[in-house]
């Protein structure tokens, strides 16, 4: 009898933090290599100590949807996302995906795409990376796509995170820094909605774990400085078959119009404190307010200039704090645009 080799499975799920879900984790040492999802057990978890049960009855479990190389461990090793379920099998209230997966379904033949621009602060001993002790740096203006030590800081990192999702095949597209000094994005996409949800949560854990090492902080706050300064979104992209097809920006007015009938209920999904983002100042619509326009970066919906002049292509939801669930705002575009 052939002996298989054991791996490390780390179990990735989301908490039940409120307003702010966050991510746990956990290994697991199984019989490897893995090939497909039904070479990974399910497994459970201490619900008490996540927000997710109470203590007279606190088991959850871990049912894997998606993994990856683990590039941290390395060697035959995996990432596991799962999602969270009541101990009888039911769908867990924290677990927002179940919903997106019916979704998902049910307007596949939109062939719906997505690409999420995650946005995020580094922070060292709680303050902004490349910030001075006391005070504040220089004004906005030279740090966004910026390089030299005077206007770059914790590269280090986002260089090991590029590195680390594409060695996992994640499918980032790209890092730059941002406007405000230790801020800065990368993108994921285009790919379908579930895949863009569970690369991103991947990623974002990802980044997390690779900042301990270097002992950096990742903030995902809206507006991680008061003042005149940038806050953090996580703009979404977002495109139908029928957008992206001879004609298509007909669609694309069409989906505008019904996702501005619909903006409370989005806002409603779109992070925690946005308010304080949303200003109508730093390339941000009011939270209030609701227009779209062409090349538009105060909009709340950016028709690309390149999708105006083919007249096909796809929208760019600017709304979407860095807080945000993906799974409840690709959930949201579905039901507003495909519903």
């Amino acid at each position: 009898m052939s002996r298989r080799t054991k791996i490390i499975a780390e179990y990735v799920w989301i908490d039940g933090c409120q307003p702010t879900p966050g991510l746990r984790s956990k290994a697991k040492v199984i019989p490897g290599p893995v090939r497909s999802l039904a070479d990974i057990p399910e497994w459970g978890f201490d619900g008490s100590s996540t927000r997710q049960a109470e203590g007279h009855k606190s088991d959850c479990a871990l049912v894997p949807v998606a993994f990856v190389p683990d590039p941290v461990r390395g060697g035959k090793h995996v990432l596991v996302m799962c999602e969270v379920m009541n101990a009888d099998g039911s769908i867990h209230p924290s677990n927002t995906r179940a919903r997106l997966r019916e979704l998902a379904a049910l307007h596949a033949k939109h062939e719906p795409l997505f690409g999420i621009e995650q946005e995020y602060t580094l922070l060292v001993h709680g303050r902004p990376a490349g910030w001075p002790k006391k005070g504040f740096p220089a004004p906005q203006g030279p740090y966004y796509c910026a390089v030299g030590a005077e206007n770059v800081a914790a590269r280090t990192l986002v260089e090991r995170h590029l590195d680390a999702c594409m060695k996992a095949g994640i499918e980032i597209c790209g890092v730059n820094a941002e406007v405000l000094l230790g801020q800065w994005e990368y993108q994921i996409g285009p790919v379908g909605a579930l895949e863009v949800c569970d690369q991103l949560w991947l990623a974002r854990w990802l980044m997390c774990r690779l900042g301990e090492d270097l002992g950096i902080e990742v903030s995902l706050a809206p507006k991680p400085v008061a003042g005149d300064w940038n806050g953090t979104g996580a703009h979404t992209n977002f495109s139908t078959k029928a957008m992206r097809a001879k004609g298509g920006l007909k669609a694309i007015e069409a989906a505008c119009k019904e996702l501005g009938r619909r903006h409370d209920e989005h806002i409603r999904v779109y992070g925690a404190d946005n308010d304080k983002r949303l200003t109508g100042l730093h390339e941000t619509c009011d939270i209030k307010t609701f227009r779209h326009g062409v090349s538009d970066r105060g909009a709340s919906i950016r028709i690309p200039l390149a999708t105006a002049k083919q007249g096909r292509g796809y929208l760019e939801d600017r709304r979407p704090a860095a807080n945000m669930d993906p799974y409840r705002v690709c959930a949201a575009l579905l039901e507003t645009v495909c519903g």
